[in-house]
């Protein structure tokens, strides 16, 4: 255990907007000495800045999590600059608004390296370092949509559904080995951030979460909280316990709540009123493609 006196080590990718950088601000706030991971350098270094304000240390490291070489390369520069890693978060990712039948095998796979593999190459990476010592703690950040799926985010919803079966089974594990690692899941609601300006989209209007929409402060500090109290997930947000209950219950009727014609584009014809925003795209639909990874 660190003692009163030291300071954690921290690794978060996408740390360079968004909930990942919500989560660089509060570990600044305890002085944390955190590993910025993200592919864009302008953010990272913004981030940066906000961490030593507080009186904390950073380290960037410009990182594409997609990349398992990359990851290793991340978490051995930290440890050499800052000591054994406390805690590893997972939270990069990317996503494409669009129906399944739209989508090329190129995006799905781009969405499931990032947002999902990324989590995988990272939780390698930090068990690499934490089970010789036996102590140490991942945090997945997880979403509503591990449990319960929406129309126009099949990528992401799968990814996101993918990183809750690697994270059980690999629980399941380190309880068998007896192990003091310790893995826990934080799922999150809707989001305020700019995820939905730079994923890449189909959609006629402009696209915005589906509400009520949370600040990413308020993920930021259960996230730091989990990373401190012994659970095996965390709830944030009563939409998320909504979405979680209804899918044990009555994942039937929300199959039909949820269609597309509902949600999103009725008839395929005009946008509706949950995930667009109802101004148009300025540049047309399918214009970014997750240049930066957040949440």
């Amino acid at each position: 255990m660190k003692r009163a006196n030291q300071s954690e080590v921290v690794v978060i990718t996408g740390a360079s907007a968004g909930v990942g950088r919500a989560i660089v601000r509060e570990f600044a706030k305890r002085k944390a000495q955190i590993g910025l991971v993200a592919r864009g350098r302008d953010g990272l270094e913004g981030a940066h800045k906000e961490v030593e304000a507080e009186g904390g240390k950073a380290l960037v490291l410009p990182t594409d999590v997609a990349d398992p070489e990359q990851i290793e390369m991340a978490a051995a520069a930290v440890e050499e600059t800052f000591g054994p890693i406390d805690i590893w978060i997972n939270n990069a990712m990317v996503s494409v608004l669009s129906p399944v039948k739209e989508m090329t095998p190129d995006e799905f796979k781009r969405v499931t390296d990032v947002t999902y593999l990324g989590y995988v190459y990272g939780t390698l990476a930090a068990l690499r370092r934490m089970l010789p010592r036996n102590r140490g703690v991942i945090v997945q950040v997880g979403s509503a949509l591990a449990y319960r799926s929406i129309p126009l985010q099949s990528a992401y919803c799968g990814a996101k559904h993918a990183v809750k079966g690697f994270t059980e089974s690999l629980r399941s594990e380190l309880i068998h080995d007896g192990s003091r690692v310790r893995v826990t899941m934080v799922h999150l609601p809707a989001l305020n951030t700019p995820q939905f300006s730079w994923i890449k989209s189909r959609m006629p209007n402009h696209p915005q979460p589906v509400p009520p929409i949370f600040q990413p402060e308020v993920a930021a500090e259960a996230i730091v909280w989990a990373a401190h109290h012994d659970r095996r997930e965390v709830h944030v947000g009563l939409p998320t316990v909504k979405a979680i209950w209804g899918e044990k219950f009555i994942p039937g009727l929300l199959d039909h709540l949820s269609c597309p014609e509902r949600l999103c584009f009725p008839a395929n014809r005009r946008a509706g009123r949950s995930q667009q925003a109802g101004q148009p795209l300025a540049d047309g639909p399918g214009r970014s493609w997750g240049a930066r990874y957040l949440r």
